[in-house]
C-alpha cells in the first residue's frame, strides 16, 4: 500500500498540471474540477486511515524510500505514522470543504470567479505541500514540502484578499521565508554533524554523534523557523494582517493545516533529533507559550473585528501547544497533538462563520453587526455559538481535551525541568484559558445576543415591531413571535460598494474583500452574481415585515454541506478523545525515547 503516500502528492499535482497544459479543455469544468480532485484525495487519506496498522502506530507505514538525488545522498522518503496520520486527513478534509465552499453553491448557475482557474491551480498547488510535509521521512524533502506552501499562500492572500492584501501577502512571505533561512542552516548543521538527512534514522539515534552545544544551537535554529509558521510570540505579528485580508478558504487553510506545519515540525524533528537540545531549550519554549496565551487573550479582547480577533485566539491556541511540547511528557505532548487537530476543526468552522457573517452584513466589525443574530439568523448564530464555545475548551467539545492535557502534563513536566516553573506556567496557562473564555462570550454578547439594531431609517424600536402569530406560515424569528428586524440593504446602483477598479488597484482584482474576490473574470460584478448562488452582495434577500425592509437568508446549503463534518469530528472527538489519544501514544512514546 506504499502507492498510497505517493498518490496523495500525484493527484493534487497531476490536476494543477492539467489546468497548465489544457487551460481551454477543462475551464467548462471548473466549477467540479477541483472539488473532484480534493474529493479523490481525502478518499485516498480515509482509505489511509482505514488500512492503517493502529496496532504500529509508532512505526511509519505506507513507506516509500527511493534515491532523489544520489551524489548527495538524499532520498525521496515518505511515510506515515499516529502522529502525522490524523494531520494528513485533516488537511484533505478542510481541502474538500473548501472547494465545496467555494465550487457548490455556484455550480448551478456557472462558475464564478475572479481567475477561476488561477485558484483552483493555487488550492491544488498548496494541497501538493501541506499533505507532503506531512509524509516527507527526510530533512531536506521536508523543508521542500515545508516552502512550497507559502508561494501558493501568498498569492491566495495577494490576489484574492481584502483592500490590504499587498501589504498582508508581503509580510506573510517575508517572515515565513526569514524563518525558513533560519531553519535551513539548523537542518545543514544536523547533516554535517551526523551526515544523514533521513528523519527516520535520525530519530532512532537520539542525537548521537552531536555534542550537547550543538543540538541547543541546531534546536534554537530549527525551532525558529517552526516558531514563525507556528505562530508563537513574538513571531507572530503577520498572522493577523494575513487572516484578515485573505479570503475565507484562505484563512481556513492558514489556520487550520498551515500553522500545523510549524508545531508538527517539533513533534517530528526538533524533539526527537535533538533531545538535548529540547531538554535545556524546553523552559524557554514554554515561557514564551504562556507570554503566547496571555497576550492572545488580551489582544483578543481589544479587537472589533471579528477575522482579527479569530486570528489572535490562534496564537493563545498554539501558546498551549507549545507549553505541552515543552513539558516532554507523553501527557504534554500527547495534548499538544490533540489540540493541533481539535484546532484546525474548530478554527477553520470558525473562519467559515467569519466569512458567511462578512458576506450577509458587508462587514466583520462586531459592533457594526448590531447584535440579535440568534434572533435574526437564528441557524448561523447558533452554530457560531457552538464553535466559539467548543474553541472556549467547553468540556465534550475537542477543544478542551488538548489544553487540559497540557496544563496537566506543566505539572510534572519531565524529569531534569524546574518542576517549580513549570507550576507557574501552568498557573499563567489557567488564567489564560479563563481569558479565552471571557473573549468568546463578549463576542457572542455582541454578535448573537442582545436586541438587532434596526435601520435607523425606519424609525421604529424593537417593541414596535408587528407581532407574527405563531401560527403563522410568515417567516418567524428565533422567538417565533417578532419579525426579524431590517437587516442593510443590498448593494444597488444608489449603494454600491467603493469601486474595486479606483486607481492603484489592478482590473483583475476587480474583487478586493474575501470571497467577494470570486468574481467573473471578463470584469466587474454582473448581475449581483456572488459565488454560492447569491443573488447579490449580501446573499440572497428575503423581503420581510414592511415594505423594503430585507433580511439575509440563513445557512444556505453548500454552507451546511461545508460546516456539517467539522461540526460532527468537533463533537465526535470531544465525548471521545480516546479515538485520536490511541493513535498518538505509541508514537509519543517512541519519540519520547530519545528524552527519556
Amino acid at each position: 500500500m506504499a502507492w498510497l503516500s505517493v498518490a496523495l502528492l500525484a493527484v493534487p499535482l497531476l490536476g494543477a498540471l492539467l489546468l497548465l497544459l489544457a487551460p481551454h479543455r477543462l475551464r467548462p469544468l471548473l466549477h467540479t474540477y477541483g472539488l473532484t480532485l480534493s474529493g479523490l484525495t481525502l478518499a485516498l487519506a480515509a482509505l489511509m486511515a482505514a488500512t492503517f496498522d493502529y496496532s504500529r502506530g509508532a512505526r511509519p507505514q505506507f513507506e516509500v524510500d527511493r534515491a532523489w538525488i544520489p551524489g548527495l545522498g538524499l532520498r525521496f522518503h515518505l511515510g506515515v505514522d499516529g502522529i502525522s496520520l490524523p494531520l494528513i486527513v485533516l488537511t484533505a478534509l478542510l481541502t474538500f470543504l473548501c472547494f465545496v465552499y467555494l465550487c457548490w453553491g455556484a455550480a448551478r448557475r456557472g462558475f464564478v470567479g475572479a481567475r477561476p482557474r488561477a485558484l483552483v491551480f493555487t488550492l491544488l498547488v498548496l494541497e501538493v505541500g501541506m499533505i507532503g510535509t506531512f509524509l516527507a521521512l527526510d530533512l531536506l524533502l521536508f523543508f521542500v514540502f515545508f516552502e512550497i506552501v507559502l508561494i501558493p499562500m501568498y498569492f491566495v492572500i495577494g490576489i484574492w484578499g481584502g483592500e490590504g492584501r499587498r501589504a498582508a501577502s508581503v509580510k506573510f512571505i517575508l517572515y515565513t521565508l526569514l524563518g525558513s533561512v533560519v531553519m535551513l542552516l539548523g537542518l545543514l548543521l544536523v547533516w554535517a554533524q551526523t551526515g544523514t538527512l533521513d528523519i527516520e534514522a535520525l530519530s532512532a539515534a537520539h542525537g548521537a554523534g552531536m555534542a550537547r552545544s550543538v543540538q541547543i544551537l541546531a534546536f534554537v535554529a530549527i525551532g525558529i523557523g517552526l516558531a514563525v509558521k507556528t505562530p508563537m510570540w513574538p513571531l507572530h505579528t503577520w498572522l493577523p494582517d494575513a487572516h484578515t485580508e485573505a479570503p475565507t478558504v484562505g484563512s481556513v487553510l492558514l489556520a487550520g493545516v498551515l500553522l500545523k506545519m510549524g508545531t508538527y515540525g517539533f513533534a517530528r524533528i526538533a524533539i526527537p533529533v535533538l533531545p538535548e537540545g529540547a531538554m535545556a531549550v524546553a523552559p524557554w519554549l514554554g515561557a514564551f507559550a504562556v507570554v503566547g496565551i496571555i497576550y492572545g487573550a488580551l489582544a483578543c479582547l481589544a479587537q472589533r473585528d471579528l477575522k482579527r480577533m479569530i486570528a489572535y485566539s490562534s496564537v493563545g491556541h498554539m501558546g498551549f501547544v507549545l507549553l505541552g511540547f515543552a513539558t516532554l511528557t507523553p501527557v504534554g505532548i500527547n495534548g499538544a497533538l490533540f489540540a493541533n487537530v481539535a484546532h484546525g476543526l474548530i478554527t477553520g468552522l470558525l473562519f467559515f462563520l467569519a466569512g458567511a457573517i462578512k458576506d450577509r452584513y458587508h462587514t466583520a466589525d462586531m459592533p457594526s453587526l448590531g447584535g440579535g443574530m440568534l434572533a435574526t439568523l437564528p441557524r448561523l448564530g447558533s452554530v457560531l455559538t457552538f464553535a466559539a464555545i467548543a474553541s472556549l475548551g467547553l468540556p465534550g467539545l475537542a477543544g478542551f481535551w488538548g489544553e487540559m492535557l497540557a496544563l496537566f502534563g506543566a505539572f510534572q513536566p519531565a524529569n531534569g525541568l524546574p518542576r517549580a516553573l513549570f507550576l507557574t506556567y501552568m498557573a499563567i496557562g489557567g488564567l489564560g484559558a479563563v481569558l479565552t473564555a471571557a473573549y468568546f462570550l463578549v463576542m457572542l454578547s455582541r454578535v448573537t445576543h442582545g436586541r438587532p439594531r434596526l435601520d435607523e431609517r425606519e424609525g421604529v424600536t424593537p417593541d414596535e415591531r408587528p407581532v407574527v402569530p405563531l401560527g403563522s406560515t410568515a417567516r418567524r424569528s428565533a422567538t417565533a413571535t417578532l419579525q426579524p428586524p431590517p437587516r442593510p440593504e443590498p448593494y444597488s446602483g444608489q449603494n454600491k460598494p467603493p469601486n474595486p477598479t479606483e486607481p492603484g488597484t489592478p482590473p483583475d482584482h476587480a474583487a478586493s474583500s474575501g470571497d467577494d474576490a470570486y468574481l467573473e473574470d471578463s470584469g466587474p460584478l454582473s448581475g449581483g452574481a456572488l459565488l454560492g448562488g447569491a443573488e447579490s452582495p449580501g446573499g440572497p434577500q428575503r423581503a420581510t415585515g414592511a415594505p423594503g425592509q430585507q433580511v439575509a437568508d440563513d445557512i444556505r446549503s453548500y454552507e451546511l454541506l461545508a460546516w456539517t463534518p467539522l461540526m460532527v469530528l468537533i463533537l465526535l472527538f470531544g465525548l471521545w478523545p480516546g479515538l485520536l489519544l490511541s493513535l498518538t501514544t505509541p508514537a509519543v512514546q517512541t519519540l519520547l525515547g530519545a528524552v527519556s
